[in-house]
């Protein structure tokens, strides 16, 4: 039976999900985020709360946007050797998506060169944030049980055809300044005071879902939308959670989300500063995991 070590990069938010998932000996890739003239390791030396409560106050943000970097070479080398010291015959690397980013593909090269020492399966989750992390988390899991890793990647290809990730931007300003409004329809939608409800397509992209006039109204069309995406499906075969940045928006979501019947099943975890930094402080929403009953097929 292969020995199988499960790496997630940082983005995943292992580092600030509950400290059960912590104990797993998931290995983290740590990605780099480049704020007010210092360089951090994610989940390492930057606390997310201080982070986003930053983002919140920083003066003229448009000229002083945090921005990331992809995990230093040698650390992702590192990951590999320190599995090869481990006994470990095989390696599952959980990277976020590829859309956002080039770590995925920097890992995917850098592991070719350990085709004849290490079996390394580099998956892009073609999401980020715990949905991520939690891929990396059932793998751990999965692998505890003596799963060998062809059906383990065939159980996660499932999780990740019915993950969702699913939100509010409550101010378009940071994604107005990371390029993703531009000229006219940035302006009209602060003029209008539009809320994207966002979510991630299939390739991996944030992408908004619908614009709604207000935050409120935004959060409330949230909710709805993830009531029919959850459908009469009993809470034991997924979990839900809150996801969140700052503070504001996601105390405003658990106010209006008994009104839908919504109830959470899962702990809230904030979201990755390297994720965050490109939407802002004023995020909130939903981070869904279906789980896979014993009826439903791994081909659907």
């Amino acid at each position: 039976m292969s020995k199988i070590k499960i790496m997630c990069t940082s983005t995943g938010c292992i580092d600030y999900a509950p400290e059960r998932y912590r104990s797993l000996g998931i290995d983290i890739i740590r990605i780099h985020v480049f704020f007010n003239g210092k360089e951090y390791r994610e989940g390492y030396d930057l606390d997310p709360v201080e982070f986003y409560e930053q983002l919140e106050t920083i003066e003229d943000p448009k000229n002083h946007l945090p921005y990331t970097g992809m995990p230093d070479t040698d650390e992702i080398m590192d990951c590999f050797e320190r599995a090869i010291a481990d006994g470990y015959d095989e390696a599952m690397v959980f990277v976020l998506s590829s859309a956002l980013g080039g770590t995925y593909d920097k890992i995917r090269l850098i592991a070719k060169d350990y085709e004849d020492k290490l079996k390394i399966n580099v998956i892009d989750t073609k999401i980020t944030c715990f949905g991520e992390g939690l891929l990396a988390i059932k793998a751990s899991e999965f692998a505890s049980r003596g799963m060998s890793s062809d059906d383990i990647l065939k159980e996660i290809a499932w999780m990740m055809r019915h993950q969702e990730f699913i939100g509010v931007d409550g101010k378009l300003d940071y994604l107005i300044y990371n390029g993703r409004l531009k000229g006219g329809k940035a302006f009209m939608g602060q003029l209008l005071n539009i809320c994207p409800v966002i979510h991630f397509s299939k390739e991996g992209e944030i992408v908004p879902l619908e614009s709604v006039r207000t935050q409120k109204k935004a959060l409330a069309r949230t909710c709805e939308v993830l009531k029919e995406r959850l459908g009469d499906r009993d809470p034991k075969d997924y979990l839900l959670w809150h996801i969140y940045t700052g503070p504001s928006l996601i105390k405003t979501l658990k106010e209006i989300e008994p009104k839908f019947g919504i109830e959470t099943n899962h702990e809230a975890v904030i979201m990755s500063p390297v994720s965050g930094c490109h939407n802002g402080p004023w995020l909130a929403g939903y981070g869904v995991a279906f789980l896979r009953r014993e009826d439903e097929p791994l081909e659907d």
